[in-house]
């Protein structure tokens, strides 16, 4: 594997962008005409597994992801597939459209920390502050945010992108003025396609002749068009999911039920993710968008494109049902036990899910592309813990790494919890710490170790140093890379909330270990017992298209393989 250590990081960046002018070379040919990837948020392993047999105990013992199980009648199943770690959505998506680690990627996690970078022009809708960059002087450091904080109005679906019909949230919501500065290059604003430091499957296929689409959560997910940038994707969709909760007139739930008007008035409206019903309505906009797309339309339906050679989108229902708990009508989602069987708020949404996915397949199918098409479904991240009895929420009980470290003055003021109008340290259930100066390390861990019980940590793990770099890079010499990387103790969450039951974020196995199937009519099923990575997606995809994965500069840098057993000709 290539050693990053060895390399300065200037220069490990130049080798890795010289790789650009690596000719692509076609694979042989292949019936795979076009990939819809799925990834359903949250999902676990034992989920598919539980979902598609039937637990005696729930749905009368009957499968309750019918659609789900019959793919997996011609698909393979990878049951001990992991995520990216940390396992936050942004470096989770990003793994498996790049095939490329956090460490090179530079995603760490959707809130993060870039030293070579200066504060956004305008405090973002989140409240990460304005500051000052000048070209050509050396970054004092930010915060970066890459979620809904960056819209021009988070409060509208649209993300408030000027003339945009009302739901249709895009590249165009991104205000400009809230992305972080570049004082390295004239202090420009640093776009979410820009911020990612490796290509997309997007781009390469898109390159090669194909037409790109993909749908997701916020309008910062334009990430995926890494690479060559906005121009890779043919069609990008993404309503913005933390807006404030509006009826939706002509749409109807892949399960038949309307969402013309708010079908959970009573709950908490300033989010769709506050409620087990919403949730649903959102997501059945990105699901009417993938059906525009098998009939060769875009995402609203209104224009005549061409079926998409890569398309999907995220699934936000499960990761809703596993970690809520709505007070409104005093409905509590996540498991019954570690076994991992859900809840009813929780089945319902499995049920949603695959309802959906039973769409896709019907509508591939009365358009003669079923064939032709490879279904991948997976998830950015799990959800921890599985067990509801391990749940902690630690902020009710103790402190937080980056608190404790904050109090001693070790923190960058736009990372500090002492930051009263800030955007927040990036703490779910792992937390991340950049220190002021690198070279306090020491000190902050000594400070973390004899306070290992208050901070959650007595079972966890404190990562630094060798342990660090080992997996990462030197965070002396790459900019993004955290000095110190906590996991806590498994169930431990970094929240002071009791409207949840879990996160994700971390390493703990149900943070990781996800659902991951891949699904053609001419597969033969086959389960598979070793050890993959969801970032094997991306080389996967490019292989079953007949283009070569080493298009990838993720894929040449870190030796990212094809999975193994895929019944490819």
């Amino acid at each position: 594997m290539f050693n990053r250590r060895s390399v300065p990081f200037g220069v490990f960046v130049l080798m890795v962008f010289s790789l650009l002018s690596l000719p692509s070379s076609a694979q042989s040919a292949s019936k795979v005409q076009r990939v819809l990837l799925i990834s359903i948020d949250g999902m676990h392993a034992v989920d598919f597994t539980n979902c598609a047999a039937g637990i005696s105990s729930i749905n009368n013992g009957a499968s309750y992801c019918p659609a789900l199980a019959e793919l997996s009648k011609t698909g393979v199943n990878y049951v001990a597939a992991s995520t990216s770690k940390p396992s936050d959505s942004f470096p989770g998506l990003t793994a498996i459209i790049t095939g490329a680690s956090p460490a090179l990627t530079g995603v760490y996690y959707d809130v993060a920390y870039s030293r070579n970078y200066d504060a956004p022009a305008q405090t973002t809708g989140n409240g990460l502050g304005a500051g000052n960059c000048t070209a050509g002087m050396e970054a004092k450091g930010t915060t970066t945010e890459y979620e809904e904080g960056i819209d021009f109005d988070k409060t509208k679906l649209n993300g408030g992108a000027p003339g945009a019909s009302l739901t249709d949230g895009g590249i165009a919501s991104i205000d400009p003025r809230r992305l972080v500065r570049d004082p390295m290059n004239g202090c420009k604003p640093v776009y979410p396609w820009e911020f990612v430091r490796v290509n997309s499957i997007f781009s390469v296929i898109h390159q090669a002749g194909g037409y790109a689409a993909w749908s997701d959560k916020h309008p910062a997910y334009s990430s995926v068009s890494s690479g060559i940038g906005p121009s890779a994707l043919d069609d990008f969709y993404a309503p913005e999911i933390n807006s404030y909760v509006i009826g939706l007139p002509g749409v109807t739930t892949p399960t038949g039920v309307s969402c013309a008007t708010v079908r959970d008035p009573g709950s908490d409206l300033t989010a769709w993710t506050n409620s087990f019903q919403n949730i649903q309505c959102y997501d059945t906009l990105k699901v009417n968008a993938i059906l525009n797309e098998i009939d060769g339309k875009d995402h609203l339906g209104t224009k005549t494109t061409r079926v998409p050679t890569i398309f999907g989108m995220n699934f936000q229902a499960v990761s809703v049902g596993q970690k809520l708990v709505e007070k409104s009508n005093g409905v509590t989602g996540g498991y019954l036990d570690a076994a991992g069987t859900p809840t009813d708020a929780l089945l319902n949404e499995f049920q949603f899910v695959d309802a959906s996915i039973a769409a896709f397949v019907k509508e591939l199918k009365a358009r003669g592309l079923y064939d032709s098409t490879l279904i991948v479904i997976t998830a950015k991240h799990g959800q921890s813990p599985i067990d509801p009895n391990r749940y902690v929420s630690q902020l009710i009980n103790g402190t937080s790494p980056v608190t404790l470290l904050s109090n001693g003055g070790y923190i960058p003021y736009s990372e500090s919890t002492n930051n009263p109008t800030g955007i927040g340290p990036t703490e779910d259930d792992v937390s991340l710490v950049w220190l002021k100066r690198s070279s306090e390390t020491d000190a902050s861990v000594k400070i973390l170790e004899d306070n290992a019980s208050s901070t959650g940590i007595a079972l966890g793990q404190i990562y630094y140093g060798p342990s660090l770099i080992l997996n990462y890079n030197d965070p002396t010499v790459d900019p993004r890379t955290p000095d110190i990387i906590v996991t806590p103790n498994v169930g431990v969450t970094y929240s002071g909330s009791t409207a949840k039951l879990a996160e994700h974020g971390g390493f703990a196995h149900d943070d990781t270990n996800v659902i991951l199937l891949l699904s053609n009519p001419a597969f033969k099923s086959k389960t598979v017992g070793a050890s993959v990575g969801t970032a094997q997606v991306a080389p996967t995809i490019l292989q079953a298209l007949g283009i070569n994965p080493s298009t990838l500069q993720g894929v040449r840098v870190e030796g990212t393989g094809v999975l193994p057993a895929v019944q490819l000709p």
